[in-house]
């Protein structure tokens, strides 16, 4: 008997510190690859209404997660998802490139539209050097860019890139993001983990001419950190580019989950990762975050608990030790669930749900990323139902990002419940902001009784809008008795505003 009631006891303080780990405030986002058509549109011949729908149907997935953000790829082979005079139409988009959809629609819009309607962040993710994934020049439109100038580029690997150490790409770089931030009401930038190309064995990069011709003090055995030093510049100058023009606009990087090794560098992880960071992709992750040239960090820790040479756990730990006090997003990798050619781990029950869990135990931890969207469809080993009872099981608000600096928005006023026949409608006035304070969308809180409740709690969240008005009987739940409700705006800093006063009302 002692036994079965000591059993009951840590089940109970089991559930309890479960249930009290909801986070109001959590990342909860989803990368959406176009590259090859990994997540959309699904192929390349399809037409401008079945991307659409497709994009549609992925979103709803997302948002029965309680999914809050999307990364977006708009840029995966300096080409564009969007209408752009600097770029050409990606032939991921329409099967040629250069070819805009028909009939005509902007996806870009359209989907930060579909997005923001669902009360979701969009962050629209670029290559920032990569042009070509193959040989294949002749694949790519007339009016490239790589047909007016092609000094500026390289080939590597088979494959055509952007020179990072001219001044002219990294201009060229800056443009295009202005021209996206310019245009578009998007909440983030974001670079992945392809800066200097992965390595191929036995070929140099072919720099060599670039490093001499202008190598801005660095002596010849220094090439390594030039290189680091090009990509140093091409962030830092974003990071001033985007903040010139939305000073809410984030800029996020997902790089390779392992910097360095600790047997290269004792500041490194207790891993034996055959690529590094600082080494191989000359990307000095820990110089951008110490210095605040970017704004948040989603390392892709792409291994399972246990791995002998890139351990979950280990990396998980290092990153929470080494973020400098910056937003950090772990990088998980769903595609991997259930996968046949992938280790025993990801066969056997369910390794993502391993790894939320562990997550918890380090509170630097903000939030993730899963790569990528088609696997949330496809529900490989339950990861929906585990993330709609449990880890998500209610909504949550994407953190604020702590270096940017941003304020709350006006307090929605002359919160009052209108009744029509059966109907009951929730409404309050408009609150009309601009800048970083513009309204993102409208938080509804909703409590038993007579009396506000914990607004820290998301269980007692009941909805998120970008209208100022709620049908209350299209709601899941259904109200029997008095409620109170209360409602607050979450502007484009991410900040809450005051809560309105409560209004009860007999439902």
């Amino acid at each position: 008997m002692k036994k079965i009631i000591s059993l009951l006891i840590t089940i109970l303080i089991f559930s309890t510190c479960i249930s009290a780990q909801h986070l109001k405030r959590e990342m909860r986002a989803v990368w959406i690859a176009t590259v090859a058509n990994i997540d959309w549109p699904s192929q390349r011949n399809l037409s401008s209404k079945a991307q659409r729908d497709e994009m549609r149907q992925m979103l709803d997935q997302l948002a029965k997660n309680n999914i809050n953000a999307i990364v977006l790829q708009i840029r995966p082979t300096a080409d564009a998802f969007y209408p752009s005079a600097l770029e050409p139409w990606s032939n991921w988009l329409t099967g040629k490139q250069g070819v805009r959809p028909n009939p005509y629609y902007d996806p870009l819009q359209f989907i930060i539209d579909e997005a923001h309607k669902r009360c979701m962040e969009v962050h629209v993710w670029l290559n920032p050097y990569r042009v070509t994934n193959s040989d294949r020049t002749d694949l790519l439109s007339k009016d490239n860019l790589y047909f007016k100038n092609k000094d500026i580029y390289v080939k590597y690997g088979g494959k055509t890139y952007f020179d990072p150490g001219l001044d002219e790409t990294r201009a060229f770089l800056n443009r295009v993001v202005e021209d996206v931030v310019e245009r578009y009401d998007i909440d983030a930038i974001h670079f992945d983990d392809y800066f200097y190309p992965y390595r191929v064995a036995n070929e140099e990069f072919p720099d060599e001419a670039t490093f001499r011709k202008n190598p801005r003090g660095y002596a010849p055995n220094q090439k390594n950190d030039w290189r680091r030093n090009n990509v140093n510049m091409v962030i830092s100058e974003l990071q001033q580019t985007i903040k010139s023009l939305k000073p809410w606009v984030e800029f996020g990087v997902s790089p390779f989950g392992v910097w360095r090794n600790d047997n290269v560098d004792p500041k490194g992880s207790a891993t034996r990762a055959g690529v590094q960071n600082y080494d191989d992709l000359y990307a000095d992750i820990l110089k951008w975050l110490k210095e605040g040239t970017i704004d948040y960090v989603a390392p892709q820790l792409y291994w399972e608990i246990g791995k002998k040479v890139a351990d979950y756990e280990v990396l998980a730990k290092w990153w929470s030790e080494n973020s400098f006090g910056k937003n950090l997003y772990t990088g998980l990798y769903n595609s991997q669930l259930g996968s046949s050619d992938a280790n025993q781990a990801w066969r056997k029950g369910n390794e993502l749900v391993r790894q939320l869990n562990m997550n918890r135990k380090f509170p630097q931890i903000d939030g993730a990323v899963f790569f990528s969207a088609k696997m949330f469809v496809k529900n490989k080993q339950g990861l929906n139902d585990s993330l709609q009872n449990n880890f998500y099981k209610y909504m949550a608000i994407c953190p604020i990002n702590r270096n940017i600096q941003g304020e709350a928005s006006a307090q929605p006023q002359n919160i009052r419940i209108l009744k029509d026949g059966k109907d009951s409608f929730l409404i309050w006035d408009e609150v009309n902001e601009e800048g970083g304070c513009q309204i993102a969308y409208y938080i509804v809180y909703a409590f038993k009784g007579k009396k506000v409740g914990d607004l820290n709690d998301p269980a007692n969240i009941l909805v998120r809008t970008t209208e100022n008005c709620v049908d209350l009987r299209e709601l899941n739940q259904k109200f029997r008795g008095k409620f109170t409700f209360v409602v607050t705006a979450i502007n484009r800093f991410k900040h809450e505003s005051t809560p309105t006063f409560g209004v009860t009302r007999r439902l």
